[in-house]
């Protein structure tokens, strides 16, 4: 998404379309626009990520039986290989970690996750909530590569688990599971992670320990599976987008610390397993209520530059990054962004990413030029896991070249300068042979880069605060 392309005034002018709109005599009267309008606001950037999540889960669900990057609900997909550059289904993708995730529903019952020995490999299984808090993260980080096993209980789920199995309590009945492992690319690689991805088991807890056929999943004709998911959610009336968010609350409960914002949606008639109905605002509110949605999501947009000043987000030598992802407090509006634009976003923890369009706001990075990344000596990405910088062509997209290297880590056995500096040549021709082990091809026009850090050191030096800098990338000399 490109700092760029925002709109400074949009959020500006959509209350200057509001307020000519409001006949003052109506507004003294007894309407309650002014007090309504910024309310809606609110609450609309407060469900974004309910609302978006369920939209999502209905499309990544709507499928009899497991195919491509979508499961039944209670299954999981197991994707087998990194995308080429012929991918166009999702963009951003990654060349680092193979999927492994699933949608579970804990409100009737709580669902059993069964990890089998990943023998030290890198993998990590956050659960998000359907606020998109990440509540939980198995994996090397946290707990290990040894076998384990949880179950994810619902909010209100009591009852006794068996011996072995830990809980891990969602605070709301929607689960996604978002598993990611490590894999080099290799076929030895591949086939090693598909046999731990073969092992990795979801069951409800009645069918624990017993044999178990998942049903097959039923399918709505109604559900949209063209449309993209933001899409979907930004074309959302603002009756109909409340009224969902009401009907999902009552099943994905606010926390204790969003009682304020509770009590603001109340007055507006947003009230968890209720209908809502405009009508009740009140007929200035109620008109005012259409211009809600383009305004909040005008608002949600542009935090990714006010964010910068609110220290949310950070622009550094030309990377757009944050570390504020995965738990969000009452900082509704950057869970708003981060759904917006990375739904299913790592608690800061676990991964960063980096993201350049150019090596300043006024500069795009183009295949014409060479570029060069210089790491002094010591100052690689400093990671416990793994780094990776990815190649996109100028829609998100990974870009054909002669290697099929979409993205360069250590892996591809980086050469070090003579001083122990690495250097990564970034262009559309090869460097020579004597460099193509440090090179990432780019597309003959724009491209955009990612800097993936996965388990980033928490200690200095460390992106989490602020004692790394990501060098920027120049022009080569």
């Amino acid at each position: 998404m490109s700092l760029r392309s925002f709109i400074p005034h949009a959020w500006f002018g959509g209350i200057a379309l509001v307020m000519a709109a409001i006949n003052p005599v109506a507004v003294l009267a007894k309407d309650t626009v002014f007090e309504s309008l910024p309310h809606a606001v609110e609450a609309y950037i407060y469900g974004y990520p309910l609302v978006t999540m369920e939209i999502t889960r209905r499309v990544m669900t709507n499928v009899e039986r497991p195919e491509g990057t979508r499961a039944p609900m209670g299954q999981f997909v197991r994707m087998r290989e990194y995308p080429t550059a012929a991918f166009r289904d999702v963009t951003a993708p990654n060349a680092d970690t193979l999927y492994t995730t699933a949608w579970v529903d804990v409100g009737d019952e709580p669902w059993v996750l069964s990890l089998p020995d990943a023998q030290d490999r890198y993998y990590l299984f956050p659960m998000l909530d359907g606020w998109t808090e990440v509540f939980e993260v198995p994996g090397k980080r946290t707990t290990g590569t040894g076998a384990q096993t949880y179950a994810i209980v619902g909010p209100h789920w009591k009852g006794k688990l068996p011996e072995g199995v830990k809980e891990y309590r969602s605070p709301t009945d929607m689960v996604w599971l978002l598993g990611r492992i490590y894999c080099s690319g290799t076929p030895e690689d591949y086939a090693a992670v598909h046999k731990l991805q073969d092992e990795i088991a979801l069951v409800p807890l009645s069918a624990y320990g017993k044999a178990y056929t998942p049903p097959p999943g039923k399918v709505d004709p109604g559900i949209d599976m063209k449309t993209a998911v933001r899409d979907q959610v930004n074309a959302m009336t603002a009756e109909e987008y409340f009224d969902l968010l009401a009907k999902l609350m009552e099943d994905n409960p606010p926390r204790p610390a969003d009682e304020p914002m509770v009590r603001k949606m109340a007055a507006l008639g947003i009230v968890p397993g209720k209908p809502f109905d405009a009508a009740k605002l009140g007929p200035v509110a109620g008109d005012a209520l259409a211009m809600v949605p383009k305004i909040a999501q005008d608002k949600i947009m542009f935090w990714m530059k006010e964010g910068i000043l609110a220290g949310d987000m950070k622009l550094e030598n030309g990377w757009l990054f944050t570390t504020k992802t995965g738990l969000y407090g009452t900082n509704y509006i950057q869970r708003a962004l981060i759904t917006a634009i990375g739904l299913g976003a790592n608690r800061p923890q676990d991964a960063v990413y980096p993201t350049s369009e150019g090596p300043s706001l006024v500069g795009s990075y183009t295949g014409e030029k060479n570029y060069v990344m210089h790491f002094d000596k010591g100052l690689l990405p400093p990671v416990n896991g793994f780094w990776s910088l990815t190649m996109y062509d100028g829609q998100y997209f990974f870009v054909e070249n002669p290697l099929n290297r979409y993205s360069i880590s250590p892996r591809q056995d980086l050469k070090p300068n003579p001083d122990g500096s690495v250097d990564l040549y970034i262009q559309h021709a090869s460097p020579g042979a004597e460099k193509e082990s440090n090179w990432l091809p780019a597309p003959p026009d724009k491209f955009i880069l990612m800097l993936r850090l996965y388990w980033p050191e928490e200690t200095p030096p460390s992106i989490i605060d602020g004692t790394w800098t990501i060098p920027q990338v120049k022009v080569a000399e």
